[in-house]
């Protein structure tokens, strides 16, 4: 694997030494907050997943610590000293908030990137005022990621890396948009989300859990479920009949084929059940960030092959220079793709 440092102005070390020109940028975020971040920063708090992944991509310097633990398979696909960093309290979707550990981080700014909701904008309301410290929410969807790449680049200092990977993104979603809407509807596959091992927790209509399959233009078989997410049942399942089942775990992945529960349903009577990739982070599902950008192309291929005739390996080669600032060899992008034809 090769790193790149290109990022980072002459290597992570120069960068992490070099100050950052002084400045006090002002956005307004997704909810329609007006928030100023300090002159100088250097310590930025992601306040769910989705954040520390946006974060990592564009500025891996800032980035206090991960809200997850990272995998050893993970860690291989990111900078050494940053996937090295600590994990930290989440600050989003766990109940209270831990205003100790958050100051103790000292952090200059806090991000959170997802869905926009009154909630989440109350939340961000008051972790400000009870910590004193400045609290962005941007919009996590994919057809935002190039605003939201703009308004973070603004705030810190990195508005130059993040039109680059703003364009990267919007290129994307531009080509996918346009070859997805040339398909007549009933060419479109009728796809189901298999998200966990037991096949049965999956994305429901219009969540961003299921939007990668909704964006790329699929049927999602489970759209008239609302909400979020949640757990079907073999029973719907049969009665849904997807033709494609795109699987978040391997072990299920791997079981369904001989599962006699699974067996009549078309997808897997037809050998079309596919594991979504997931080193460094899934490219389906989780978490819902940019990640999710080379999980549209794969998508792509499997539904409409002859509409996607790129290379899906040289894809995410290059995806994984620019995003992950890591250039996989042939043999760690086969750990990639393992399972997943």
């Amino acid at each position: 694997m090769r790193i790149d440092r290109r990022t980072f102005a002459g290597g992570l070390v120069a960068t992490l030494a070099a100050p950052l020109q002084g400045f006090a940028a002002s956005i307004m975020d997704a909810t329609g907050r007006t928030v100023s971040g300090p002159d100088k920063v250097t310590r930025v708090y992601p306040a769910g997943p989705p954040a520390a992944v946006e974060l990592y991509t564009l500025a891996p310097d800032l980035l206090i610590g991960w809200l997850e633990p990272l995998s050893p398979e993970a860690r291989e696909f990111l900078l050494p000293e940053i996937a090295a960093r600590p994990q930290i309290p989440r600050l989003t979707g766990h109940g209270n908030v831990n205003l100790e550990a958050l100051k103790s981080a000292k952090p200059d700014v806090i991000v959170d990137i997802g869905t926009v909701t009154a909630d989440f904008k109350s939340l961000a309301e008051k972790v400000q005022q009870d910590s004193g410290i400045p609290y962005v929410l941007l919009d996590g969807h994919l057809d935002r990621v190039g605003a939201t790449y703009r308004a973070l680049g603004h705030l810190l200092g990195r508005a130059d890396d993040a039109e680059k990977l703003a364009i990267s993104a919007e290129n994307t979603i531009a080509i996918v948009t346009q070859r997805s809407a040339a398909v007549p509807s009933d060419a479109r596959p009728r796809v189901y989300y298999a998200r966990d091992k037991s096949g049965l927790q999956t994305g429901f209509g219009g969540s961003m859990i299921s939007e990668p399959i909704e964006f790329v233009g699929a049927r999602n078989v489970a759209a008239d479920l609302r909400g979020s997410h949640g757990v079907a049942t073999v029973e719907q399942v049969r009665a849904w009949d997807p033709e494609i089942i795109i699987a978040g775990d391997a072990d299920f992945a791997a079981s369904i084929r001989n599962d006699p529960a699974w067996a009549s349903i078309a997808a897997v009577k037809n050998g079309r059940v596919h594991l979504a990739p997931r080193l460094p982070f899934g490219w389906v599902d989780y978490p819902p960030a940019v990640n999710r950008l080379i999980g549209l192309w794969w998508l792509g291929k499997i539904f409409y092959p002859d509409r996607f005739p790129e290379d899906i390996k040289t894809l995410a080669r290059d995806f994984y220079t620019a995003f992950y600032h890591v250039t996989p060899t042939a043999a760690q992008l086969e750990r990639v793709f393992a399972g997943s034809a």
